[in-house]
Order: structure tokens, then sequence, then C-alpha cells
């Protein structure tokens, strides 16, 4: 009998699909209030590790492999503690509208909206208490053979921060046995609005702790065109060539090449670089490639598609050594970047932009793919 529920259980085993990617939850810690701030660890095989926090839907955690090993490839806190005090977006969801809206107003359908003013005389990311500085809750967690995922739901009410509308938002990070990390913002709204949405992690592929720049770190933005900002960082409406500019990445560049161009006005109203590409003028169906980025010393490499027509490269230029982050690193400029597929930056006043509408009705989708492996 005994050799029967050996065999038994050894039949059993063998015709179950093994799961290869996991999902497990953990409590990361807990608000003010005392509301507990939910944590879920995606896995695979491969050596990744994904995790992500309730609290602003943060990527807290990305573990890819390298040469050498893994390491934490994105900036931010071991505790919620620095979250709240001195979040920089690091990891975040951003929205309602990422990026910025010019003096935060906006007309729509013939009526004028006033949004909260958080950057200079402009609206960014949101606003004072964006999707950023909120608690998600946790829908769905799910393990499989080939992925891993974790949904996250938030709701913004009509009015909030400005904006017009109910917006039912989703979250959904996927972590894949091929080494990609996928993230689908979703949103649907009862009421006319616009909506961005948009993740603000901060790459450095050396890893997070690593004390090593990013100007190192070489990148490639297959983009003809960007658009230029006056000084507040608001876009011109100019769509302006890249060729024989600080702004062509359109073959492989070592990001501190062009860092410090003073005689290029846009580079000081950067600070550096913090300024929309433009890959397509509109959304596109499926996936377009955006960007790759690749450390040379680890051989890491990170690949974004996203069906979004731009991608905001942000220098880290506001990083001042002011903040210390995880491991106890201070972070300080150039120690990572931003690479956010989005729409472009203050659509809602500039027609030859797109759109940002969304009606009741429509499907708000911004997918994007972060792929990770290891150069020869």
């Amino acid at each position: 009998m005994k050799r029967f529920l050996l065999l038994a259980a050894a039949f059993c085993a063998a015709g179950s699909p093994a799961i290869a990617a996991d999902a497990q939850r953990e409590k990361f810690g807990a608000l003010p209030d005392g509301r507990d701030v939910e944590a879920v660890v995606l896995t695979n095989e491969g050596g990744m590790k994904v995790r992500i926090i309730a609290y602003g839907a943060i990527v807290q955690e990305l573990t890819a492999p390298g040469r050498d090993g893994p390491a934490d490839v994105v900036l931010g806190y071991d505790g919620i503690e620095g979250y709240l005090e001195a979040p920089n977006y690091f990891g975040a969801s951003v929205g309602r509208y990422a990026n910025r809206i010019a003096k935060g107003s906006f007309t729509l359908d013939g009526k004028d909206y006033q949004l909260a003013i958080n950057d200079g005389p402009n609206a960014l990311h949101g606003g004072v208490q964006g999707f950023d500085k909120r608690l998600w809750t946790v829908a769905e967690v799910k393990s499989g053979k080939d992925n891993a995922s974790v949904t996250f739901t938030l709701v913004s009410p009509d009015g909030e921060e400005g904006y017009p509308g109910t917006l039912s938002i989703s979250a959904t990070y996927t972590l894949s046995e091929a080494n990609e990390l996928t993230i689908d913002y979703r949103a649907a709204t009862d009421a006319p609005t616009v909506v961005n949405l948009t993740n603000h992690s901060y790459f450095n592929l050396a890893g997070a702790s690593s004390g090593v720049s990013v100007l190192d770190q070489v990148l490639t933005i297959p983009a003809e065109s960007y658009t230029p900002v006056d000084a507040t960082l608001i876009p011109t409406g100019e769509f302006r060539p890249v060729e024989g500019t600080a702004f062509d990445f359109r073959k492989p560049t070592r990001v501190g090449d062009r860092i410090r161009t003073g005689g290029d006005e846009q580079m000081r109203f950067g600070r550096g670089y913090d300024h929309n590409w433009v890959v397509s003028r509109a959304p596109v169906e499926g996936l377009q490639w955006l960007a790759t980025m690749e450390d040379p010393a680890s051989g890491r490499v990170m690949a974004i598609h996203s069906n979004q027509p731009g991608v905001q490269f942000y220098s880290g230029n506001f990083l001042n050594g002011t903040v210390t982050g995880k491991g106890g690193t201070i972070y300080r400029m150039g120690d990572a970047l931003c690479l956010e597929p989005q729409i472009f930056p203050d659509t809602p006043n500039q027609p030859e932009f797109g759109s940002a509408r969304l009606d009741p009705g429509e499907a708000y989708l911004n997918r994007m793919v972060f792929r990770f492996s290891v150069a020869d």
C-alpha cells in the first residue's frame, strides 16, 4: 500500500505542470492612519524579482540578472517611510495625467478646468495628491507556469485634483519566464476627461546601490524628433529633428556624452535631459520599440516596447544628494534615469499633439514591456 501511494504521488507530480513563476503577498509597512501597505513579490526561474507595493502601485524592487549575478536596478526605499517623506516619484504609477500641463488648465467641451499647481506654474503627474500618493487595492494575484502577475485597482472621483469624471483604473504587473516585465495601465470613465498614465521608475542597470553613475551606460531611442520646451518645461508645440543635436540617440550613445552641452538652451532648461522623444505621432496597435538601455560593465540590457507614441527621458537632474535610499545609498544627479512611455506632455492644450481625451464607453490602455537580457 505504501509503495502504491508513493507511485501515485509521483504520477500526480509528473502529470501536473510545475509553477515556475510565483507571486507572493507580504506586508510592507503601514500608513500614518494605520492602514496596512501590502506588497506583492513576483519571481521567475531566470532569477528576476519584482516587488510592487500598494502605495502608489510602486515598483519598489526590480532585480535582474547580469554577468556577475543579479542586482536591483531601480531606485527607491527599504521601507514605506521614505516614500511618504521624500517620494520623488520613485517607481510610482503617475496620473491622472503624467508629465506636465501648462498652467494646470485645459478646456474640454467648452468648459475650463483648473488643476492643482505643483511644479512652478504648471501641473505635474496628477497634482499634489496624484495616483502615486494613493493606496491602491490589491485586486488579483496569480502564479503560473509561464508568468506571475498582480493587479492593483484605484478609483479617482470626479473633481479630484480638478479633473472631470470618475476614473476607474487598474495597473497589472506581469513577470514572465522570458525575463519580461509587462505593465498594463487601463482606465474607464463615466464622463469625458483626459488621461495619461505611466510608470516613473528610476533605472540604473549597474545596480541601485552600486555607486556607479548611469552616465557611462548606453542609450538608444529610435526617434527622429523630440518636443522642445520652454523655461518651465512645457513643450513649445514644435517637433524638432534630433539630427545634429544633443538629443540624437538613434545610434547607441553613452548617456553622458552630451549631457553638459551648455550651448544648447534645451539642456539648460532641463538641467540635462527632461524631454519627450517622438517615436510616432499617435498610439499604435500592438507594440513599438521606444528605447534600449545597456550597462557595458554588467552586461545588463533593458529594451522598452509600448503602444504609446512618446518616451520621456529624464536624467535624474533633481537628485541632489539630500535623499538616502535603499541600502543607505545617497542618490545624486546621474545616479539613475527614467524612460516613461506616454502620450506627449501638455497634449490637452496642444491639438497638434493628438488627443488625451477619454469618453464613457472607451477603454484607455498604456501597455509597456521591459525586456531584460545579458549581453555577451
